[in-house]
């Protein structure tokens, strides 16, 4: 991910975003996703039944709008890679742990509760989780300082 640090700072503290895809006929649809920076990787997770991932495997483009609430903001255009092989239950787990602030927690917050390591890793695979992973081609926003 080649990003400046002013960039990767922000998106260090800010996980919320919109994700464009696009539709077969070229329209966009947007969706308001987490996002977190996953060992140097810019990740967001799915579900194989979702229209985005659909979408992605026959276009993998995704624009993200990365936002703080008041006045910053970051987009990201990006390619995507979808990783669902045999890990995808665990890489959702750091994900989630990064994104909650909860490294080697006993717990993560999922679906309005509290879970454990073990009892996420079965959500997730239970959902068949998925990560979107983001190659970044082109960054731009306003970064207030």
């Amino acid at each position: 991910m080649d990003l400046r640090p002013d960039q990767r700072a922000f998106l260090d503290d800010h996980h919320s975003a919109a994700m464009v895809t696009l539709r077969r006929d070229g329209t966009p649809h947007a969706v308001q996703v987490g996002v977190a920076v996953v060992d140097g990787a810019l990740w967001s997770s799915g579900t194989a039944r979702r229209a985005r991932t659909r979408q992605l495997r026959r276009d993998p483009r995704a624009t993200l709008f990365v936002f703080d609430g008041r006045r910053s903001w970051l987009t990201l255009e990006t390619v995507v890679t979808i990783l669902d092989g045999p890990d995808a239950a665990r890489q959702n787990l750091r994900l989630f742990q990064v994104m909650q602030g909860r490294s080697g927690a006993d717990s993560l917050a999922w679906s309005g509760g509290e879970l454990t390591p073990d009892e996420f890793l079965a959500a997730m695979d239970a959902e068949g989780r998925l990560i979107y992973e983001f190659d970044v081609v082109r960054a731009y926003g306003l970064l207030a300082t």
